[in-house]
């Protein structure tokens, strides 16, 4: 089977190179070709230096992008992924969108006799580099099995969650547990760090008792020491919240706690933490934790 890969950041890095690994055919293309080269020194397989020549021979195409304009761009453009790929070709959408747009991209593959998947993705960057994804899919049940292989080469669990946008509006549900989970965890460490505690032993005895999560474990003692140069950015989780509190609109829900968390993101971006991981959240109550830090582009 031959794969074609757009996009080759934090995440979509890694998972191409699990495909390599798993022995399919793989064509990548990023919008940075100094990018493209380090992943093929890294794992092999072979780069293209545009979209158009990714797509030539692909009988699938993965995509791991930004937002839904970047999306809408590399799949409808004038030289994107559907001006290339014939009928009976598949497309499976790992970026993080809005579920209108996913349906819109659905929609239109289909009048080109083309599969679609909105197949979100999480586990950050550490899931990515180890295979131990999640995936969130949504779709047509044969696009569903015949996409499964490569589905299942970079992620530990992967379900089929219902029509198109389905995938999106279920890494909206991932996001909205994410972002609630962060601030209550940063108002705790916060907290316990104002009465004096000993906050590593307090992190340690509650993690073993029902305050335990997986941000917890892997985020806690890194939030404490002021540590935020790794995993997913809080630029890109604003994105996230944005398509998250448009679609609760849409649907006159009200979800209050994401709302206030989104603006207290935005606290953090203006103080310089934009491209810090998620769990920098904690400097919206303590600003001086990102003093004297550095951070790297991440997506």
């Amino acid at each position: 089977m031959t794969i074609a890969f757009l996009g080759l950041g934090t995440m979509g890095g890694p998972m191409a190179g699990h495909l390599v690994a798993k022995g399919f055919a793989v064509k990548v293309y990023n919008r940075s070709p100094q990018r493209a080269q380090a992943w093929q020194q890294r794992f092999g397989g072979q780069v293209a230096d545009s979209v158009a020549e990714a797509v030539s021979e692909a009988e699938i195409v993965a995509l791991c992008l930004g937002a839904d304009e970047d999306v809408r761009a590399v799949v409808a453009g004038e030289h994107g992924v559907l001006a290339q790929l014939p009928p009976g070709g598949l497309i499976i959408d790992h970026s993080t969108t809005s579920a209108a747009l996913a349906r819109e991209m659905a929609t239109l593959c289909e009048q080109r006799q083309v599969g679609f998947l909105d197949a979100p993705v999480s586990g950050g960057q550490a899931g990515a580099e180890n295979g131990r994804l999640t995936a969130m899919v949504g779709g047509a049940q044969q696009d569903f099995d015949r996409a499964l292989p490569v589905l299942e080469s970079y992620s530990a669990c992967v379900r089929l969650l219902g029509p198109a946008g389905s995938g999106q509006l279920a890494k909206m549900v991932n996001q909205i547990c994410i972002a609630g989970l962060l601030q209550g965890l940063s108002e705790g460490l916060h907290f316990g760090e104002s009465a004096g505690l000993d906050m590593a032993a307090v992190v340690e005895v509650i993690s073993a008792g029902a305050a335990q999560s997986w941000q917890m474990n892997n985020r806690a003692n890194t939030m404490l020491a002021g540590q935020f140069d790794f995993g997913f950015a809080v630029d890109w989780m604003r994105k996230d919240l944005k398509y998250v509190l448009e679609e609760a609109s849409r649907q006159q829900l009200s979800l209050p706690v994401t709302a206030l968390v989104d603006q207290f993101y935005s606290r953090v971006q203006s103080q310089g933490g934009g491209r810090y991981d998620t769990s920098s959240l904690i400097l919206a109550l303590d600003p001086a934790k990102g003093r004297g830090q550095s951070f790297t582009e991440k997506k």
